[in-house]
């Protein structure tokens, strides 16, 4: 688990530039002379130097500046309080040093640039590190992503600040007056001309096509002319590329398409070019000669120090757990590329001495490297929900509301729950409360996002989500609309990626309390009944929540009859719904379930008990849920109830094939490890996450669509247990709208459009 910038920087500098640099082989000038002439290093230091800004304007794509305006107070104040301590600390050390001890005049001028750089937390570089620690979409995750965000623009005012100030005590007053002139020039013509010109061709490419060459060179172009117009108005080139990116719009088509052929040429092979390049000249024997060393690694290591505690005594006194906020301030220690190309840049401008460049990389290795992996240890993401537990449905009063939350990761999910929530037969009696999660994997951004999508209205809240947010939104709000006073929906969406989808959905089902969770399966099939689509990473998904979810889940495999509503809703012919039950309390999760559809008018539901030969020769309990089920529903007239006795897994096997052409969709547990029924079955399990009756159900030997129910224990109901309240508020949490009471099925008319 190596943190990408970690590796780039081991790569890059310390085995380049610490193994062949003046620190190592390039000691002997031999060597040093054959190898790495100059004209040669100015040519490739020229490319990775253009490699960088591009890896820049990548980095700036990824960032979007409105999260500024969905931040928190408190988000707000940690990010300005993880900026301003470790700035007070250096710039008080860069004050008393001089009169404390002998420092050059050089490091005395360059003090107070140090303790800028040292107040940074880039976002591009805390993005990264969560994103590779896997906690992106975490808590802290997405306090340190808007606190970086808060710091990045810190940095930016106080550098134009004291870089105004010293153009104007080194030259003349006005000299400073027009850099801040020209900066501003720069910004707006970047947003009020250059702007509205890429968001032009942005609509000129297919939202699901891909972007021409020329509209890629064109974008391309004008990155490398913003570069070369702040380098000329005295700002790094990369400054100009990354306003660039940011002015660029997010996702697909343009942004996704530009970070697809812009990150893997520079990110891969230039950028680490640049960093071997730069490290040739890092010489770490010649810390033992410099005489201002000692003072300048107290600012160094004061930075850090300040960022630590400024984050930490800040996050908990704005409501983060002690237990949370260390690996917080941690994160905000972390540095990265955007640091050590600062640190290269003020080498090769002369600002610093060699001695001080290679103090201030190594120093920033050593933390980061040790940070890193104590972040790793101390921080779990999932501990969040973990001690927590929702009713089941089977320990769920039947007459109480039945919290469902559904996930989709694309259109084609949404027919087939539609109907299985409307199969559900939701009533004034038994109302039904869906929580939709529209799960988007995180691309071409830096940050993660997880926001409640409608207001109280139906209408989007964010107009830059994709359409197909829209069109979700309609199915289930014309569902809702169609059983109003009996169900009432809510819409989120989750940018997240692949690797910690999990813990979104995760979260949700605890704060809002759900029931059970509803997954698709990773697979669809095509018209003629083959696999049409395999997604791997949704799989990783079901198998997370399956592991870690707070409540009941639910595979749905479908194969098209939950597709088709003709059979639900107008009632042409029953939808034959059949239970397959061995017992356990995933299959008494299951029954549970489907007792909740028993009520529906086009719906028959047969339950099929498959027992054990044995079991004949002396009477077996019945399962409370059996009894139940044969005591209420048996008499009804679209319910069936059937005993099959077998001897083994040969005999479950044709008891499943008997189903073919009998049934629209199945519904039966996971868990039948122990039961001497499955015996020999496990050996040739494909998708374990099914379970080993759901694993044969969903093979192509099958065409009834397949719905496999795991329960968690019971536990205390959530609604009982004090909401958890983060403090970043690009992260939703609960509002209260569904509580306690809604189980009464008195909805409010606001709630009932979601």
């Amino acid at each position: 688990m190596c943190c990408k910038i970690y590796t780039i920087i081991i790569v890059g500098l310390k085995q380049a530039g610490i193994v062949l640099g003046r620190s190592g082989l390039g000691r002997i000038r031999a060597y040093s002379a054959t190898i790495f002439r100059p004209e040669g290093r100015l040519v490739l230091q020229t490319i990775a130097d253009v490699g960088f800004m591009f890896h820049v304007f990548v980095l700036g794509v990824q960032v979007d500046p409105t999260m500024l305006t969905r931040a928190g107070r408190n988000a707000v104040l940690i990010g300005v309080s993880s900026f301003a301590m470790p700035f007070a600390l250096g710039g008080l050390a860069s004050y008393a040093l001089p009169h404390l001890t002998v420092i050059d005049d050089a490091t005395a001028h360059f003090l107070p640039l140090l303790a800028v750089i040292n107040s940074a937390s880039f976002f591009p570089v805390i993005t990264s590190l969560l994103g590779d620690l896997k906690i992106l979409n975490s808590e802290i995750g997405r306090i340190a992503t808007l606190a970086s965000l808060v710091n990045d623009g810190c940095i930016y005012a106080v550098s134009i600040l004291l870089t105004t100030i010293d153009a104007s005590s080194s030259y003349s007053k006005w000299n400073g007056v027009l850099s801040i002139a020209w900066i501003g020039t720069f910004l707006i013509v970047v947003v009020f001309a250059v702007r509205p010109f890429v968001k032009h061709v942005a609509r000129t490419i297919p939202e699901r096509g891909a972007m021409k060459e020329s509209q890629f060179l064109m974008i391309a172009v004008i990155a490398l002319m913003c570069g070369f117009v702040a380098q000329t108005i005295g700002q790094p080139a990369a400054v100009g590329t990354f306003i660039l990116g940011i002015v660029v719009p997010q996702g697909p088509p343009l942004g996704s398409s530009m970070v697809y052929k812009i990150d893997i040429l520079c990110t891969g092979l230039l950028l680490p070019a640049k960093f071997a390049i730069s490290g040739l000249s890092m010489d770490i024997f010649s810390l033992g000669r410099g005489k201002s060393l000692l003072g300048l690694e107290a600012v160094i290591l004061l930075g850090y120090i300040g960022k630590f505690i400024g984050t930490l005594v800040s996050a908990v006194q704005f409501g983060v757990s002690f237990k949370d906020a260390v690996p917080l301030a941690l994160v905000m220690c972390c540095k990265g590329i955007i640091e050590a190309s600062c640190y290269i840049g003020l080498k090769d401008t002369g600002v610093i001495s060699s001695e001080a460049y290679a103090l201030l990389l190594i120093t920033m290795l050593v933390i980061t490297g040790i940070v890193r992996p104590l972040i790793w240890y101390l921080y779990d993401p999932s501990r969040r929900y973990s001690g927590y537990r929702t009713n089941s449905i089977q320990h769920l009063d039947p007459t109480s509301e039945l919290r469902v939350q559904v996930c989709i990761h694309n259109e084609d999910n949404v027919p087939s729950i539609v109907n299985l929530l409307d199969a559900s037969n939701p009533s004034r009696r038994r109302p039904i409360a869906v929580f939709i999660l529209n799960l988007m994997e995180l691309k071409g951004s830096a940050a993660a996002l997880l926001l409640p999508t409608h207001n109280r209205k139906g209408k989007p809240k964010l107009k830059s989500l994709p359409s197909r947010t829209e069109h979700i939104s309609n199915a289930f709000n014309i569902l809702a609309h169609r059983n109003q006073g009996s169900m009432v929906v809510q819409h989120f969406t989750s940018i997240v990626p692949y690797a910690t989808m999990h813990d979104d959905i995760c979260t949700i089902a605890v704060d809002k309390g759900v029931n059970i969770v509803i997954i698709p399966f990773h697979k669809q099939w095509a018209i003629d009944g083959t696999v049409g689509a395999n997604f791997p990473a949704i799989r990783m998904v079901n198998q997370q929540v399956l592991h870690k979810a707070p409540c009941s889940v639910g595979i749905l495999v479908d194969r098209g009859q939950l597709a088709d509503n003709t059979q639900i809703l107008f009632g042409h012919s029953f939808f034959r719904i059949t239970m397959l039950y061995l017992g356990g309390p995933d299959d008494d999760e299951a029954l549970a379930y489907c007792c909740r559809m028993l009520g529906h008018p086009h719906i028959s539901v047969t339950l099929v008990w498959l027992k054990h030969s044995s079991d004949n020769n002396e009477k077996t309990m019945e399962s409370h849920m059996i009894h139940w089920f044969k005591a209420n529903n048996v008499d009804a007239g679209r319910v069936i109830y059937k005993e099959e006795v077998v001897n083994d897994a040969v005999g479950t096997t044709q008891v499943l094939r008997s189903l073919e052409g009998s049934c629209d969709l199945c519904i039966v547990g996971r868990d039948h490890e122990h039961s001497e029924l499955t015996l020999g079955i496990n050996e040739w399990i494909e998708c374990p996450e099914l379970g080993f009756i759901g694993d044969m159900l969903a093979t192509s030997d099958y065409s009834f669509s397949l719905l496999v129910m795991q329960q968690i224990p019971p536990g205390t109901e959530f609604i009982n247990i004090q909401p958890l309240k983060p403090v970043a508020s690009s992260f939703y949490f609960g509002s209260g709208k569904y509580s306690q009471h809604s189980a009464s099925g008195k909805y409010s008319q606001h709630s009932a459009s979601g």
